[in-house]
């Protein structure tokens, strides 16, 4: 969590850092013993909140920085709230748009997004060998875009969004996804 998610604003690419909440709730999830202990390689989006994360959780550990693992660009929305959009025609047009082609303003559409996520995704999954464990420390919509692409018949797209902290474990057989568990 960010000061602009608990705003309830939206935050893509804006480079934001935890909240004193968000780092608290994290430290409360890794108490609980959730998170798996280690990993052999570690992956963030490079966003200010998701190296927080990565530190605070493991440590200075070494990862490798995937851009294509940022959050959505919001564009002209970005770091405003429902309230403040809600009468621009653009934005009712963004947010009813059910093909993913309608683009934010200044930013992208959904089907461009998860274009830029899966090639990210698809760079992880080139460097990780047989039988490592990977971790990657990223965003909501980023974890909505993977979930969707490797699962689409399991859950709708908004349906896999986890809470902030958590997120998936997704076992592979040898190399197709074979199943999945909430972490």
């Amino acid at each position: 969590m960010t000061f602009a998610s608990e705003k309830k604003l939206y935050c893509g690419q804006s480079d934001l850092p935890l909240s004193e909440q968000g780092a608290a709730s994290l430290l409360e999830l890794k108490q609980q013993g959730i998170y798996p202990k280690s990993a052999d390689m570690f992956f963030t989006s490079g966003l200010l909140r998701a190296e927080n994360t990565l530190e605070l959780l493991y440590g200075p550990v070494h990862r490798q920085v995937l851009l294509q693992l940022a959050e959505y660009k919001f564009g002209i929305f970005e770091m405003k709230s429902y309230e403040e959009l809600k009468k621009q025609a653009e934005y009712q047009a963004w947010i009813a748009d059910e093909t993913g082609l309608v683009t934010c303003p200044g930013g992208e559409s959904r089907q461009e997004f998860t274009h830029r996520v899966l090639a990210g995704f698809g760079v992880l999954t080139e460097k990780t060998r047989q039988n490592e464990t990977t971790l990657a420390v990223c965003h909501g919509g980023v974890i909505v875009a993977i979930m969707e692409h490797l699962f689409p018949s399991t859950r709708r797209f908004y349906e896999w969004q986890p809470e902030p902290g958590r997120g998936y474990s997704i076992t592979y057989a040898p190399e197709e996804p074979y199943s999945w568990s909430n972490i």
